[in-house]
């Protein structure tokens, strides 16, 4: 089976760092995974990520501690710390979490770093179908600048793909369905690790499990596109995402650079949505607790360019504190049916603040994003002939949900500053 079929659509779920940083606890993850199967499932939200660190026994914000114990196994492997995911006691690692996840109809996920604990590899470690030592696999001088935790595993010793192979087998023994790599998909010291992509693909293949396989972080390379469909489902194309208005007017820069380079199963990654509570114990994104610092039309901006794009969403607040508004967003049918089933997505054009997307709709529909990143009130337009339609159509705003004109083949709408509106054309 091509891993090219564990992601049909764009995948779609709760990431615990937005809110949590590296300190989310067992109660944080059921009570959203809870939220979720309650209020999202029905739309197609299934995914629940625990993110970073969950085997450091006293994360507490997302500010890593240096070189601190971290729980393992006696194979090198990290293990979930009891003493924040209390199910985890007595080595069952994640496998009660998942099974509670799966038990509400969701899908369970993890993040792991690349490579190898470095505490292994002072302590020389065994590794698990191996005569080789977490000491002989390392590649001390491959390491993350922004954490501690892991060497690089050196990709010619045979050891290497023991030790991914270990951990993609603990992986499917726990029941994950989704799992987020970082330091690997771009580095700020050496690019990106395609060897080590290629191991891990390898062990997924093995492991007897459909895993879906995220690539962290960005920004990866264009030039890399096919290597990367080839080993992973997603990749980011952006280091982390967040609540400011000069990332999000660049992703549209990004998305214009990849545009076209993604498959169906593998998809350029735009990151997190940096939506409602966010920052409770994260201050990573120059802010502490707080809702976004969004507007609402930055906020129709961002999910119109991820969802027209065929981004991933992995949303980044705490959902239990969702308002109707904030839930309007993910629940939008008509929108989540273009994120789902469109395709074709293409920049029409950029011309000053204003900026035309469009993609292929079922049926000869067409859909078209008008963008007002200008700092005034402005008219945005597009005629038919632009969009890639000819004839008679009729056209609806799908987050307003009302009808709209087609004077003269041209489609038109005036757009507040840093704000967005979405159409869906039918040919009448």
């Amino acid at each position: 089976m091509s891993h090219l079929n564990l992601a049909p659509t764009p995948p779609m779920g709760w990431n615990s760092w937005d809110c949590y940083g590296a300190a989310v606890t067992e109660q944080e993850i059921r009570g959203n995974a809870e939220y979720m199967a309650e209020r999202l499932k029905p739309f197609g939200w299934e995914y629940v990520v625990v993110d970073i660190q969950w085997y450091e026994p006293g994360a507490s914000s997302s500010l890593y501690r240096k070189f601190v114990p971290l729980e393992m196994d006696g194979h090198s492997r990290l293990m979930p710390a009891a003493n924040r995911f209390p199910s985890a006691a007595g080595g069952k690692g994640f496998r009660p979490l998942a099974d509670y996840v799966h038990g509400l109809g969701l899908k369970f996920g993890i993040h792991i770093m690349r490579g190898i604990p470095r505490q292994a590899v002072h302590a020389a470690s065994p590794i698990l179908g191996s005569e080789a030592t977490a000491r002989d696999i390392a590649h001390p001088n491959s390491i993350c600048p922004w954490n501690t935790d892991m060497y690089g595993v050196d990709p010619r010793h045979e050891g290497s793909q023991a030790y991914y192979d270990s951990l993609f087998e603990l992986y499917a023994e726990w029941g994950v369905d989704f799992v987020k790599v970082d330091d690997i998909a771009a580095s700020r010291l050496y690019g990106a690790h395609l060897e080590e992509i290629a191991l891990i693909r390898r062990a997924i293949d093995r492991c007897g499990r459909p895993i879906v396989l995220s690539l962290s972080p960005g920004p990866a390379a264009v030039e890399q596109a096919e290597q990367l469909k080839a080993g992973a489902n997603l990749w980011r194309i952006t280091d982390d995402f967040w609540d400011r208005w000069e990332l999000l007017l660049d992703m549209f820069d990004r998305c214009e650079r990849w545009q076209g380079l993604g498959a169906d199963g593998a998809w350029p990654d735009c990151d997190m949505l940096p939506l409602g509570h966010i920052g409770i114990r994260s201050v990573d994104g120059g802010g502490a607790d707080r809702l976004t610092r969004f507007t609402r039309d930055e906020q129709v901006t961002m999910m119109t360019l991820w969802c027209l794009f065929r981004s991933p969403l992995f949303f980044g607040g705490e959902l239990r504190d969702n308002d109707a508004w904030t839930n309007s967003l993910l629940t939008n049918r008509d929108v989540l049916r273009l994120h789902r089933s469109s395709s074709g997505a293409r920049l029409v054009k950029r011309e000053g603040g204003s900026i035309v997307w469009a993609a292929d709709g079922d049926g000869g529909s067409l859909y078209a994003a008008l963008f007002n990143v200008g700092e005034r009130a402005a008219a945005v337009e597009a005629t038919l002939a632009e969009l890639g339609g000819a004839g008679a159509f009729t056209a609806k705003e799908l987050w307003s949900g009302r009808s709209a004109e087609l004077a003269d083949g041209r489609l038109s709408a005036e757009l507040p500053p840093h704000g967005a509106a979405l159409y869906r054309l039918d040919p009448a």
